[in-house]
């Protein structure tokens, strides 16, 4: 299989798309005060609402929490009493039913004053009221996501770092089921080639398509200027559990093609995080997405699962 780089993706991106006619704009949140509200999750059902998890963080900060919000009048507000947690980067999916909450837990090292350790948090629970914490995954490690397959057995994605991912690359393994998450299986997950070692990516949401295949809303990134500036765009993918087959990694957006916006940093003016994919079941789907570390946008594509759902 070619690994694409970002440049290369980019491209065939601009080859193919059609954007005379793309719908796209900034969500508008309010009740957090002056904090920024990025890198959000499709909306999704909770207790009765539609919702929307959220990265709720001051503009000169990295210490992030994971917040919940219903739209109002076009605007979004904070879900009175629901769970809300120190967290970056939120997601969700659905195991046998049950609510699954994640984000990213950031900390300072025990014994210093500013080195940083991470990792990746999982709740579980009937609602957006009710969730209780049942995993940390290894530390150093983002983008670890869940699904339920058609077998009932859990699909774990991971995205290690250093020594065995390089900047980070995605892996997979699975599960008979919640309780058997550990940290030894997820780091002895086999690892996808899908990136060059300069670059990176990770997975942000996995769907189970109709023939069992899962299609991963994913992200791609590399550094320009000698590391000086980030560059995220949203990509997708195509796994089969069965097969154990994988497609090549496909850009689906990227920064020019939502509406303007700020940035939390000049070095992060050309980031796109994948938040979450809303199927419309006609052809479409609304790309939910963190824009420039400081704003959520969403963006209608073309359905990137559809080939594969078909296929």
């Amino acid at each position: 299989m070619t690994v694409k780089t970002y440049t290369d993706a980019y491209e065939q991106l601009k080859n193919t798309l059609q954007t005379a006619n793309l719908k796209t704009d900034k969500i508008k949140f309010d009740g957090v005060g002056t904090r920024d509200v990025y890198n959000i999750t499709a909306p999704f059902e909770s207790a009765g609402k539609t919702v929307i998890g959220g990265r709720v963080e001051n503009r000169d900060e990295e210490y992030s929490e994971l917040m919940f919000f219903e739209e109002q009048d076009k605007v979004w507000l904070p879900v009175a009493d629901s769970a809300s947690f120190k967290l970056q980067d939120p997601f969700f999916t659905r195991i046998n039913g049950e609510l699954i909450v994640g984000g990213v837990e950031v900390a300072v090292v025990p014994g210093t004053e500013d080195k940083l350790t991470w990792r990746t948090n999982f709740y579980r629970g009937k609602d957006i009221y009710e969730l209780t914490p049942f995993f940390q995954g290894p530390e150093h490690m983002k983008d670890i996501r869940l699904v339920e397959l058609k077998d009932d057995r859990i699909g774990v994605f991971t995205r290690p770092q250093g020594k065995k991912g390089g900047r980070g690359k995605i892996g997979y393994t699975e599960v008979d089921k919640l309780e058997d998450l550990n940290e030894q299986i997820i780091l002895d997950a086999k690892l996808f080639n899908q990136f060059t070692d300069e670059e990176w990516g990770g997975a942000n949401e996995i769907h189970l398509l109709k023939n069992g295949k899962l299609g991963v809303l994913a992200h791609i990134a590399c550094f320009s200027d000698k590391g000086k500036n980030r560059h995220y765009a949203s990509s997708a993918f195509m796994y089969d559990p069965e097969t154990e087959k994988y497609s090549e990694m496909k850009m689906i957006a990227s920064r020019d093609l939502f509406s303007p916006g700020v940035a939390k940093r000049p070095d992060l003016e050309d980031v796109v995080f994948s938040g979450g994919l809303k199927r419309e079941g006609n052809g479409k789907a609304v790309l939910y997405a963190g824009i420039g570390d400081a704003e959520a946008h969403w963006l209608e594509i073309d359905d990137p699962f559809i080939e594969w759902e078909l296929a």
